[in-house]
């Protein structure tokens, strides 16, 4: 498969990214490190076809959007191709300095939008001293992540979405669940990557889309989460609705098939481009 677009022919576009570890991994003979080798090839392709990439993650040393932000050096040109949406939880949870030294870190690749509980723009030193003011009322937790993931989808023209946890998740629903329901309702093309499992997965079949790989249920599987179980039957309810219009992603039926069931990180990266591609042209 050809992966190269023509440079500047994604420019002006913006593809949001949400990823999430998968405990469907094991059992499906995979390992973590496929979704930092999925984002780094879709980065590339990405922003050396003129496009920039936004994500929603916190700013674990560790995590993936520092990774996003290492990727990038090595290719990127200077106008900053990353946004990462900084929920008000996360903000809140990181002295000043810390935050400013990521600011810093990011320079010339990355750009960090620090985010109120509502999901607007705001001044992270606002109303607070230099150390950490950790969020601890769940409900204003959950009503930050939504806001955050709302304003994600004001900002993008398509959205990839990559494993995903179906417990243990602090918003309302599961983090991909809801960004995948924002952007199916706001607009953004939707691109679902499922080879690696996870709710993704699940997504995937409960649109009705095929393409998906059978996970083995584990022996001790608790049962699932109720907003889990809420959020799922929501896609499904719109996917039945008159006028579902689908992914509107710029892929046919049968490569979005191809991409629901693709482990190969070059490929996922490769369809997704090329979606991206043609909505581009307005093919």
């Amino acid at each position: 498969m050809s992966d190269a677009l023509p440079a500047g022919s994604l420019k002006g576009v913006r593809i949001g990214v949400s990823v999430a570890g998968s405990a469907d991994l094991d059992r499906l003979g995979l390992a973590e490190s496929g979704f930092r080798t999925v984002l780094g090839e879709l980065a590339r392709l990405v922003v050396t076809a003129g496009g920039t990439l936004a994500y929603g993650g916190n700013l674990r040393q560790d995590g993936y959007t520092v990774f996003l932000v290492e990727q990038l050096r090595a290719y990127a040109p200077s106008s900053r191709p990353l946004l990462n949406c900084l929920a008000w939880t996360e903000h809140r949870s990181l002295s000043l300095s810390e935050l400013a030294l990521r600011r810093e870190q990011f320079g010339r690749h990355g750009e960090i939008v620090c985010l109120s509980v509502d999901g607007e723009p705001v001044d992270p030193a606002a109303g607070r001293g230099e150390d950490p003011v950790p969020e601890t009322d769940p409900e204003t937790g959950q009503r930050a992540l939504t806001g955050m993931r709302r304003h994600l989808m004001r900002h993008v023209d398509a959205h990839l979405l990559l494993g995903g946890r179906r417990g243990g998740f602090l918003g309302a629903l599961p983090g991909l669940v809801e960004e995948a329901l924002l952007a199916l309702e706001a607009g953004p093309a939707v691109y679902l990557a499922a080879g690696y499992g996870g709710v993704t997965a699940d997504i995937v079949r409960a649109l009705g889309l095929e393409g998906a790989p059978e996970v083995p249920r584990p022996s001790d599987a608790t049962p699932p989460d109720p907003r889990f179980i809420d959020g799922l039957e929501r896609l499904r309810a719109l996917a039945d609705a008159p006028g579902w219009a689908g992914l509107r992603n710029g892929l046919t039926d049968e490569e979005n098939r191809q991409l629901a069931g693709s482990r190969l990180p070059q490929e996922i990266a490769a369809l997704a481009s090329r979606g991206l591609g043609r909505l581009r042209r307005g093919r």
